[in-house]
Protein backbone atom coordinates (compact mmCIF):
# COMPACT_ATOMS: atom_id res chain seq x y z
CA UNK A 1 0.00 0.00 0.00
CA UNK A 2 1.11 3.37 -0.75
CA UNK A 3 -0.41 7.18 -0.34
CA UNK A 4 -0.81 9.72 -3.15
CA UNK A 5 -0.03 13.34 -3.17
CA UNK A 6 -1.29 15.79 -5.82
CA UNK A 7 0.55 18.82 -5.14
CA UNK A 8 -0.95 22.44 -7.13
CA UNK A 9 -1.26 20.41 -10.22
CA UNK A 10 -2.17 22.34 -13.10
CA UNK A 11 -3.22 20.53 -16.68
CA UNK A 12 -3.72 23.13 -19.54
CA UNK A 13 -4.57 22.31 -23.53
CA UNK A 14 -3.38 24.64 -25.61
CA UNK A 15 -5.29 28.23 -23.78
CA UNK A 16 -8.08 25.75 -21.88
CA UNK A 17 -7.41 24.82 -18.24
CA UNK A 18 -8.43 21.51 -17.87
CA UNK A 19 -7.26 21.61 -14.25
CA UNK A 20 -6.27 24.50 -12.26
CA UNK A 21 -4.10 24.54 -8.97
CA UNK A 22 -5.08 20.87 -7.40
CA UNK A 23 -4.37 19.67 -4.07
CA UNK A 24 -5.15 16.20 -2.93
CA UNK A 25 -4.04 13.55 -0.42
CA UNK A 26 -4.80 10.28 -0.34
CA UNK A 27 -3.98 7.91 2.73
CA UNK A 28 -2.28 4.27 2.10
CA UNK A 29 -5.51 2.31 1.80
CA UNK A 30 -8.30 4.69 1.46
CA UNK A 31 -10.96 4.36 -1.27
CA UNK A 32 -11.19 8.21 -2.58
CA UNK A 33 -13.30 9.39 -5.22
CA UNK A 34 -13.10 12.03 -7.71
CA UNK A 35 -16.62 13.21 -8.41
CA UNK A 36 -17.97 15.59 -11.31
CA UNK A 37 -20.24 16.52 -14.05
CA UNK A 38 -18.18 15.63 -17.86
CA UNK A 39 -15.66 18.32 -18.45
CA UNK A 40 -14.73 18.88 -14.82
CA UNK A 41 -11.35 17.68 -15.21
CA UNK A 42 -11.60 14.42 -12.96
CA UNK A 43 -10.82 12.49 -15.89
CA UNK A 44 -7.46 14.16 -16.88
CA UNK A 45 -6.57 13.76 -13.10
CA UNK A 46 -6.54 10.39 -13.10
CA UNK A 47 -4.85 10.32 -16.50
CA UNK A 48 -1.66 12.57 -15.04
CA UNK A 49 -1.78 10.06 -12.34
CA UNK A 50 -1.59 6.83 -14.36
CA UNK A 51 1.26 8.53 -16.49
CA UNK A 52 -0.84 8.84 -19.41
CA UNK A 53 -1.01 12.60 -19.36
CA UNK A 54 1.48 15.13 -19.03
CA UNK A 55 1.55 17.85 -16.02
CA UNK A 56 1.48 21.13 -16.63
CA UNK A 57 2.46 22.32 -13.54
CA UNK A 58 2.53 21.01 -9.77
CA UNK A 59 3.71 17.31 -8.59
CA UNK A 60 2.38 13.58 -8.00
CA UNK A 61 3.66 11.61 -5.34
CA UNK A 62 3.58 7.97 -4.89
CA UNK A 63 4.41 6.90 -1.34
CA UNK A 64 6.54 10.39 -1.00
CA UNK A 65 8.31 9.75 -4.18
CA UNK A 66 7.51 12.55 -6.94
CA UNK A 67 6.70 10.42 -9.75
CA UNK A 68 6.40 13.48 -12.67
CA UNK A 69 8.74 12.40 -14.98
CA UNK A 70 8.14 8.62 -14.46
CA UNK A 71 6.27 6.40 -17.56
CA UNK A 72 3.04 4.52 -16.84
CA UNK A 73 4.94 1.55 -16.72
CA UNK A 74 6.67 2.22 -14.28
CA UNK A 75 4.74 3.84 -11.64
CA UNK A 76 2.92 -0.10 -10.00
CA UNK A 77 -0.44 1.08 -10.81
CA UNK A 78 -3.08 -0.55 -12.30
CA UNK A 79 -6.30 1.10 -14.43
CA UNK A 80 -9.61 0.02 -14.99
CA UNK A 81 -11.30 1.96 -17.85
CA UNK A 82 -14.69 2.72 -18.66
CA UNK A 83 -14.86 0.71 -22.02
CA UNK A 84 -13.46 -2.56 -20.42
CA UNK A 85 -10.21 -2.87 -22.96
CA UNK A 86 -10.39 -6.09 -23.34
CA UNK A 87 -8.20 -8.32 -26.15
CA UNK A 88 -11.41 -9.77 -28.18
CA UNK A 89 -9.75 -12.81 -29.12
CA UNK A 90 -8.01 -13.75 -26.02
CA UNK A 91 -9.97 -15.96 -23.41
CA UNK A 92 -10.96 -14.52 -19.87
CA UNK A 93 -7.50 -15.93 -18.79
CA UNK A 94 -5.61 -14.99 -21.46
CA UNK A 95 -7.06 -11.08 -21.23
CA UNK A 96 -6.18 -11.26 -17.28
CA UNK A 97 -2.47 -12.62 -17.57
CA UNK A 98 -1.48 -10.39 -20.41
CA UNK A 99 0.36 -8.25 -18.36
CA UNK A 100 1.99 -10.93 -16.16
CA UNK A 101 3.59 -12.61 -19.39
CA UNK A 102 4.73 -9.37 -20.88
CA UNK A 103 6.67 -8.98 -17.48
CA UNK A 104 8.23 -12.29 -17.46
CA UNK A 105 6.25 -13.72 -14.78
CA UNK A 106 6.73 -17.51 -14.03
CA UNK A 107 3.90 -19.50 -15.60
CA UNK A 108 2.80 -20.83 -12.27
CA UNK A 109 2.56 -17.73 -10.40
CA UNK A 110 0.56 -16.34 -13.56
CA UNK A 111 -1.24 -19.12 -13.21
CA UNK A 112 -1.73 -18.77 -9.47
CA UNK A 113 -2.88 -15.28 -9.51
CA UNK A 114 -5.16 -15.67 -11.76
CA UNK A 115 -6.99 -18.11 -10.59
CA UNK A 116 -6.95 -16.18 -6.85
CA UNK A 117 -8.48 -13.15 -8.48
CA UNK A 118 -10.91 -14.62 -10.46
CA UNK A 119 -11.88 -16.81 -6.96
CA UNK A 120 -12.55 -13.47 -5.78
CA UNK A 121 -14.27 -12.16 -8.59
CA UNK A 122 -16.37 -14.97 -8.75
CA UNK A 123 -15.64 -15.47 -12.42
CA UNK A 124 -13.67 -19.13 -11.91
CA UNK A 125 -16.21 -20.74 -14.65
CA UNK A 126 -15.91 -17.93 -17.46
CA UNK A 127 -11.38 -18.28 -17.87
CA UNK A 128 -12.26 -20.04 -21.08
CA UNK A 129 -14.93 -17.90 -22.46
CA UNK A 130 -13.51 -14.95 -25.08
CA UNK A 131 -15.10 -10.95 -24.30
CA UNK A 132 -18.19 -11.76 -26.86
CA UNK A 133 -19.61 -14.54 -24.62
CA UNK A 134 -19.61 -12.45 -21.79
CA UNK A 135 -22.28 -9.96 -20.33
CA UNK A 136 -21.05 -6.38 -19.30
CA UNK A 137 -20.97 -7.11 -15.44
CA UNK A 138 -18.83 -10.15 -16.60
CA UNK A 139 -16.53 -7.80 -18.83
CA UNK A 140 -15.77 -5.40 -16.05
CA UNK A 141 -15.22 -8.58 -13.20
CA UNK A 142 -12.81 -9.66 -16.16
CA UNK A 143 -10.91 -6.02 -16.16
CA UNK A 144 -10.76 -5.73 -12.70
CA UNK A 145 -9.55 -8.79 -12.07
CA UNK A 146 -6.66 -7.95 -14.64
CA UNK A 147 -5.65 -5.30 -12.53
CA UNK A 148 -6.13 -7.23 -9.19
CA UNK A 149 -3.26 -9.43 -10.86
CA UNK A 150 -0.96 -6.87 -11.36
CA UNK A 151 -0.75 -6.18 -7.33
CA UNK A 152 -0.28 -2.57 -8.12
CA UNK A 153 0.41 0.01 -5.39
CA UNK A 154 -2.44 2.25 -6.58
CA UNK A 155 -5.87 1.05 -8.20
CA UNK A 156 -7.09 4.35 -10.80
CA UNK A 157 -11.01 3.70 -12.24
CA UNK A 158 -12.08 5.37 -14.81
CA UNK A 159 -16.01 5.85 -14.34
CA UNK A 160 -15.62 1.67 -14.41
CA UNK A 161 -19.75 0.45 -14.50
CA UNK A 162 -20.46 3.51 -16.66
CA UNK A 163 -22.31 1.32 -19.34
CA UNK A 164 -24.10 -1.29 -17.13
CA UNK A 165 -28.02 -1.36 -16.00
CA UNK A 166 -29.04 0.65 -12.90
CA UNK A 167 -29.70 -3.10 -11.24
CA UNK A 168 -26.00 -3.93 -12.23
CA UNK A 169 -24.21 -0.76 -11.38
CA UNK A 170 -26.09 -1.13 -7.52
CA UNK A 171 -24.62 -4.87 -7.65
CA UNK A 172 -20.81 -3.83 -8.46
CA UNK A 173 -20.82 -1.11 -6.45
CA UNK A 174 -20.85 -3.30 -3.38
CA UNK A 175 -18.81 -5.80 -4.95
CA UNK A 176 -15.73 -3.05 -5.63
CA UNK A 177 -15.72 -1.35 -2.16
CA UNK A 178 -15.81 -5.33 -0.54
CA UNK A 179 -13.14 -5.85 -2.50
CA UNK A 180 -10.84 -2.95 -2.22
CA UNK A 181 -10.96 -3.41 1.62
CA UNK A 182 -10.22 -6.92 1.25
CA UNK A 183 -7.40 -6.04 -0.96
CA UNK A 184 -6.36 -3.05 1.18
CA UNK A 185 -5.03 -0.97 -2.19
CA UNK A 186 -5.19 2.64 -2.50
CA UNK A 187 -7.70 3.52 -4.77
CA UNK A 188 -8.49 6.35 -6.89
CA UNK A 189 -12.48 6.19 -8.38
CA UNK A 190 -13.19 8.51 -10.88
CA UNK A 191 -16.98 8.87 -11.61
CA UNK A 192 -20.10 11.52 -12.37
CA UNK A 193 -22.21 9.99 -10.81
CA UNK A 194 -22.70 10.74 -6.94
CA UNK A 195 -24.82 8.28 -5.30
CA UNK A 196 -21.36 5.88 -6.64
CA UNK A 197 -18.89 8.53 -4.77
CA UNK A 198 -21.62 8.68 -1.06
CA UNK A 199 -21.63 5.11 -1.03
CA UNK A 200 -18.23 3.48 -2.05
CA UNK A 201 -15.88 6.65 -0.59
CA UNK A 202 -14.11 7.06 1.91
CA UNK A 203 -13.63 10.46 0.78
CA UNK A 204 -14.46 12.96 -1.88
CA UNK A 205 -12.91 15.05 -4.17
CA UNK A 206 -15.50 17.44 -6.01
CA UNK A 207 -14.62 19.38 -9.03
CA UNK A 208 -16.24 22.13 -11.10
CA UNK A 209 -14.61 23.66 -14.76
CA UNK A 210 -11.19 22.20 -13.34
CA UNK A 211 -11.79 23.41 -9.57
CA UNK A 212 -11.89 21.45 -6.48
CA UNK A 213 -15.08 22.43 -4.50
CA UNK A 214 -14.71 20.45 -1.59
CA UNK A 215 -12.79 17.16 -0.37
CA UNK A 216 -13.80 15.35 2.56
CA UNK A 217 -16.03 12.46 3.60
CA UNK A 218 -19.39 11.33 2.02
CA UNK A 219 -21.09 12.87 5.18
CA UNK A 220 -19.73 16.19 4.99
CA UNK A 221 -20.05 17.08 1.30
CA UNK A 222 -23.79 16.18 1.68
CA UNK A 223 -24.79 17.41 5.32
CA UNK A 224 -22.38 20.53 5.41
CA UNK A 225 -21.99 21.64 1.68
CA UNK A 226 -19.25 24.64 0.97
CA UNK A 227 -21.51 26.69 -1.86
CA UNK A 228 -24.60 25.93 -3.71
CA UNK A 229 -22.78 24.33 -6.24
CA UNK A 230 -21.62 21.40 -4.39
CA UNK A 231 -25.17 21.59 -2.39
CA UNK A 232 -27.01 21.22 -5.78
CA UNK A 233 -24.80 18.73 -7.38
CA UNK A 234 -24.56 16.63 -4.16
CA UNK A 235 -27.92 14.76 -3.67
CA UNK A 236 -30.69 13.16 -5.32
CA UNK A 237 -33.38 14.66 -5.76
CA UNK A 238 -31.28 17.91 -5.89
CA UNK A 239 -31.53 20.80 -2.66
CA UNK A 240 -34.19 23.31 -3.18
CA UNK A 241 -33.14 26.87 -2.85
CA UNK A 242 -35.18 29.83 -2.02
CA UNK A 243 -33.98 33.46 -2.26
CA UNK A 244 -34.57 35.95 0.93
CA UNK A 245 -32.74 37.61 3.68
CA UNK A 246 -31.82 38.03 7.05
CA UNK A 247 -34.69 39.90 9.46
CA UNK A 248 -34.42 40.01 13.00
CA UNK A 249 -37.33 39.97 15.48
CA UNK A 250 -36.57 40.06 19.31
CA UNK A 251 -34.33 37.66 20.16
CA UNK A 252 -34.67 35.29 16.80
CA UNK A 253 -33.14 35.53 13.29
CA UNK A 254 -35.83 34.81 10.80
CA UNK A 255 -35.54 33.41 7.46
CA UNK A 256 -38.24 35.93 5.20
CA UNK A 257 -39.29 36.27 1.41
CA UNK A 258 -42.77 37.51 -0.03
CA UNK A 259 -43.70 33.88 0.44
CA UNK A 260 -42.28 32.45 3.57
CA UNK A 261 -41.40 33.28 7.20
CA UNK A 262 -38.65 30.50 8.77
CA UNK A 263 -37.12 31.17 12.25
CA UNK A 264 -33.63 30.27 12.40
CA UNK A 265 -30.68 29.69 15.07
CA UNK A 266 -29.02 32.68 15.90
CA UNK A 267 -26.03 31.01 17.21
CA UNK A 268 -26.07 28.76 13.83
CA UNK A 269 -25.96 31.59 12.05
CA UNK A 270 -25.19 34.79 13.45
CA UNK A 271 -27.38 37.61 14.28
CA UNK A 272 -24.66 39.84 12.53
CA UNK A 273 -25.89 39.18 9.13
CA UNK A 274 -29.50 40.32 9.50
CA UNK A 275 -30.61 42.74 6.52
CA UNK A 276 -28.31 41.07 4.12
CA UNK A 277 -29.61 39.12 0.92
CA UNK A 278 -29.34 34.87 1.39
CA UNK A 279 -30.56 31.68 -0.02
CA UNK A 280 -31.67 29.34 2.17
CA UNK A 281 -31.03 25.73 0.76
CA UNK A 282 -33.44 22.58 1.93
CA UNK A 283 -32.77 19.10 0.77
CA UNK A 284 -36.71 17.36 -0.49
CA UNK A 285 -36.49 14.68 2.78
CA UNK A 286 -36.44 17.80 4.59
CA UNK A 287 -39.67 19.00 3.99
CA UNK A 288 -42.95 18.10 5.36
CA UNK A 289 -46.32 18.02 3.42
CA UNK A 290 -49.84 17.51 4.21
CA UNK A 291 -53.30 18.33 2.40
CA UNK A 292 -54.78 19.02 6.12
CA UNK A 293 -54.11 22.24 7.38
CA UNK A 294 -51.98 21.73 10.55
CA UNK A 295 -53.15 24.97 11.71
CA UNK A 296 -49.84 25.65 13.66
CA UNK A 297 -46.88 28.19 13.36
CA UNK A 298 -44.15 27.08 10.13
CA UNK A 299 -46.76 25.48 7.53
CA UNK A 300 -47.27 27.47 4.70
CA UNK A 301 -50.33 27.17 1.71
CA UNK A 302 -49.42 26.33 -1.77
CA UNK A 303 -50.80 23.90 -4.52
CA UNK A 304 -49.86 20.67 -5.83
CA UNK A 305 -48.07 20.65 -9.38
CA UNK A 306 -46.70 17.35 -9.89
CA UNK A 307 -47.39 13.78 -7.73
CA UNK A 308 -44.68 11.60 -8.61
CA UNK A 309 -44.62 7.96 -6.63
CA UNK A 310 -40.86 6.30 -6.52
CA UNK A 311 -41.94 3.17 -4.74
CA UNK A 312 -41.44 3.69 -0.91
CA UNK A 313 -41.10 7.81 -1.34
CA UNK A 314 -43.24 10.02 -3.11
CA UNK A 315 -41.67 13.35 -4.93
CA UNK A 316 -44.12 16.12 -4.81
CA UNK A 317 -43.81 19.29 -6.58
CA UNK A 318 -45.95 22.38 -4.48
CA UNK A 319 -45.86 25.57 -5.69
CA UNK A 320 -45.61 28.45 -3.10
CA UNK A 321 -46.35 32.14 -4.69
CA UNK A 322 -43.60 32.12 -7.17
CA UNK A 323 -41.61 29.54 -6.30
CA UNK A 324 -41.81 25.67 -6.63
CA UNK A 325 -40.29 23.32 -4.20
CA UNK A 326 -39.74 19.60 -4.54
CA UNK A 327 -40.76 17.17 -0.83
CA UNK A 328 -39.75 13.47 -1.09
CA UNK A 329 -42.36 12.09 1.96
CA UNK A 330 -43.88 8.57 2.88
CA UNK A 331 -45.52 6.21 -0.10
CA UNK A 332 -49.56 7.04 0.18
CA UNK A 333 -49.61 10.92 -0.21
CA UNK A 334 -52.40 10.39 -2.23
CA UNK A 335 -52.98 14.20 -3.65
CA UNK A 336 -54.09 15.18 -7.50
CA UNK A 337 -52.76 18.62 -9.17
CA UNK A 338 -54.19 21.76 -8.03
CA UNK A 339 -54.92 20.42 -4.52
CA UNK A 340 -54.02 22.77 -1.81
CA UNK A 341 -51.08 21.63 -0.06
CA UNK A 342 -49.37 22.85 3.16
CA UNK A 343 -45.37 22.65 3.90
CA UNK A 344 -43.09 23.01 6.29
CA UNK A 345 -39.36 23.17 7.06
CA UNK A 346 -37.42 21.34 9.07
CA UNK A 347 -35.30 24.50 10.58
CA UNK A 348 -32.75 22.05 12.12
CA UNK A 349 -31.59 20.61 8.48
CA UNK A 350 -31.55 24.54 6.71
CA UNK A 351 -28.46 25.09 4.66
CA UNK A 352 -27.77 28.90 4.32
CA UNK A 353 -25.92 30.46 1.47
CA UNK A 354 -24.43 34.14 1.32
CA UNK A 355 -25.73 36.15 -2.44
CA UNK A 356 -24.32 36.54 -5.15
CA UNK A 357 -21.18 34.07 -4.18
CA UNK A 358 -22.82 31.06 -2.78
CA UNK A 359 -20.63 30.66 -0.17
CA UNK A 360 -21.72 28.57 2.87
CA UNK A 361 -22.57 30.80 5.96
CA UNK A 362 -21.30 28.43 9.13
CA UNK A 363 -21.13 29.38 12.60
CA UNK A 364 -19.36 33.11 13.21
Amino acid sequence: MTSVAIRQVTKTYGKTVAVSDLSLDCGSGEFLCILGPSGCGKSSTLRMLAGLEHISAGTIQFGGRTVNQLPPKDRDIAMVFENYALYPHKTVFENMANSLRLRRTAAAEIDQRVHRAAHLLQIDHLLKRRPFELSGGQKQRVAIGRAIVRKPQVFLFDEPIAHLDAKLRAHMRGEIKRLQRELGITTIYVTHDQLEALSMADRIAIMNEGVLQQFGTPNEVYNSPVNTWVASFVGEPPMNFIDGELAGEGQRVWFVNSNIKVPLAADRFGANRVGQPVQVGIRPENLRATLRDPGTPGWFRGTVFAVEPVGGDTLVTVTVGDMRLLAKVPAGFDADMDDACWIALDESKIHLFDRPEGRAIRNP
